[in-house]
């Protein structure tokens, strides 16, 4: 009997490490688009039709010259993986549906060799997975013929044990990628970005042990920084294996056993550390062995709490010098997927003097938050829950945690990352109100080591005061809210604007600006020019200082981005031109505002 697995229906831990055994299967891959789902479906709109169902996922290839396959990936074009197919192939720019992918690789990838003659199929040693780092928004994943499981949410990563489905010689692995919106996905139909369709990310196999390490952390303990415990989870129950983590560098050891869960808690030795910081982002090597399983990382020990109105990293108060940025090229492409498009990203955000960058509004490529964390650029990471959502339905609701499992599972062991966040700009609802309290919950259940936050929308002033209110204050680390003086409202409020914070707990802005066409120029109330941009900023400045509790800002945003809600013909064209960097790498005027603000932090 055929058995599938959702990933978003069950809690499944992750395993991304840095010196595991793996080989990318990215490249040219075949694909066939689907507008109708015929690959599913068949000629039948009925989805409990057996005739002529799973076309695309069954038979990948002809078998005889008589079969009748009305599809052929061999034949079809080829687009690159990873990579989003709006902006590689010109017919799919403004696509929103079914793209069937297909690649063929040699089993001899994962260490298999081919069996003597009549010894039968290879078996590999240990384990083999399909590890995917990102499909939108939705997943349906097959090898040779055999459907491995479905996975909901387009930017947290995945996998799949393929060890008795996978061959020595060659294998067929096909992904059909789906990045159709729904009143119950997650994002749902509206938000101001382009919904990128695709394997958007890498796709490898890797060999493991048969029993391994599914889980693990070092973290520093907040009342002696000298003091670092280790977390060390086996993929099952295992007693009695040997356990020993290690920081060469330093050299401390600390070793034990696992419990009849398999899992160990180790204090290493006391030890002298550079503590990671936006001045210094130390990382140390550290190894991990279980049995016959070792992996390694590069990680950074710093803490992160709040304490009345401040942040404090490292015991020591600190303000956010921000930028919020997307997960795009930044010269207005597709998909981050180079080290040089994280580079030149992080290389803008820096040159603002930025120590803190959000990165809105779901979980970005891994590659860039490792690159902040070596840059010495501290991290705020969400989910897309993002205006108007399901609050009601409980498949939204175990989509919400899938995706909050799985962020924090990727980046767990990575130091930058202080912020989990749930959502933005969602309307006060009491079933919102519930979704994302028992969000916060969940989230602080797999990482109490962080600060929990969520982006709140500041209705209207009444009377030239703002008062941030929102039910969800209790379960947030940090009061954290978007505002848009000058841009959604007059500039001139600024300078009058009252603000009254109802929480003692950190404030941090967590989106403000407004839009500006990189190199018009104009009077400064004239909308899209720079200097109507720049002096927005300029006011917004002098309004922090009256704002009691004030930890840190995020104007929005970086770079202009792609996005369909912003048609205006000559002036946006496609782009939310917020960004204080165009995509030809222009800095706009009030670029220069903000370095100079940070300058004084």
């Amino acid at each position: 009997m055929k058995t599938t697995l959702t990933i978003f229906a069950a809690c499944f831990a992750l395993a991304a490490f840095a010196d595991r055994s793996a080989t990318s299967l990215a490249g040219d891959w075949h694909y066939i688009v689907d507008p109708q789902n015929i690959g599913s479906l068949g000629y039948h709109d009925d989805p409990d039709s057996q005739r002529d169902n799973m076309w695309f996922g069954r038979n990948v290839h002809a078998k005889h010259r008589s079969d009748l396959v009305e599809y052929n990936f061999d034949a079809s074009p080829t687009m690159k993986v990873p990579g989003d197919w709006n902006t590689q192939v010109k017919e799919l720019f403004w696509y929103e549906g079914i793209v069937w992918y297909e690649t063929d690789f040699d089993g001899r990838l994962a260490g298999l060799s081919k069996p003597a003659q009549g010894a039968g199929e290879a078996k590999p040693s240990g384990r083999v997975f399909l590890v995917l780092d990102g499909v939108s928004l939705k997943a349906d994943v097959y090898m040779n013929g055999r459907k491995l499981g479905t996975h909901v949410g387009g930017f947290t990563q995945f996998e799949f044990d393929v060890t008795d489905v996978i061959r020595a010689g060659k294998n067929s692995l096909v992904v059909k990628a789906d990045n159709t919106r729904s009143k119950s996905s997650i994002p749902t139909y509206g938000f101001d970005w382009w919904n990128y369709g695709g394997i958007i990310r890498d796709v490898r196999i890797e060999t493991r042990p048969e029993t391994y390490i599914s889980r693990w952390r070092v973290t520093l303990d907040k009342a002696d920084r000298k003091t670092l415990t280790a977390e060390v989870d086996l993929d099952k129950a295992a007693a009695g294996l040997p356990v020993k983590v290690a920081i060469p560098e330093l050299g401390v050891t600390a070793e034990g056993k696992t419990d009849e869960n398999g899992r160990a808690r180790l204090t290493l030795p006391q030890a002298e550390l550079t503590l990671w910081s936006p001045a210094t982002p130390k990382l140390y090597r550290v190894v991990a062995t279980a049995g016959a399983d070792e992996v390694s990382d590069e990680m950074g020990f710093r803490t992160i709490e709040t304490k009345g109105r401040s942040i404090l990293l490292n015991g020591e108060e600190i303000f956010l010098k921000g930028v919020c940025l997307h997960d795009e090229a930044p010269n207005g492409g597709g998909r981050v997927t180079s080290d040089a498009e994280v580079a030149e990203n992080i290389r803008r955000a820096k040159s603002l003097g930025c120590n803190f960058v959000r990165l809105a509004h779901y979980p970005h490529i891994e590659k860039m938050v490792r690159a902040c964390e070596r840059e010495g650029l501290m991290v705020w990471s969400e989910i897309p829950l993002y205006w108007m959502i399901d609050w009601g339905n409980p498949s939204t609701y175990a989509n919400a945690e899938s995706q909050v499992r799985e962020m924090i599972s990727r980046d767990i062991r990575r130091g930058n990352v202080i912020i989990w966040s749930l959502a933005n700009e969602t309307v006060r609802s009491s079933k919102r109100t519930d979704f994302l309290s028992r969000l916060a919950k969940y989230a602080r259940s797999l990482d109490n080591t962080r600060l929990i936050s969520l982006a709140m929308e500041v209705a209207r002033a009444r009377n030239g005061v703002n008062k941030p209110e929102d039910e969800l204050h209790e379960f947030v680390d940090i009061v954290s809210f978007n505002e848009y003086v000058g841009w959604y409202r007059n500039v001139k409020d600024a300078d009058k604007m009252v603000w009254e914070i109802p929480y003692e707990k950190p404030v941090v802005i967590s989106e403000f600006g407004g839009g500006a066409v990189a190199g018009r120029h104009g009077a400064n109330d004239e909308r899209w020019t720079e200097e109507m941009q720049q002096t927005i900023y300029e006011a917004n400045v002098r309004m922090f200082s009256r704002i009691e509790g004030l930890s840190g800002t995020c104007p929005w945003v970086l770079t202009d981005f792609r996005s369909p809600r912003r048609p205006l013909a000559g002036v946006q064209d496609g782009y939310n031109r917020k960004g204080l960097f165009s995509t030809d790498g222009r800095e706009k005027l009030a670029a220069e505002t903000m370095r100079k603000f940070y300058s004084t932090k």
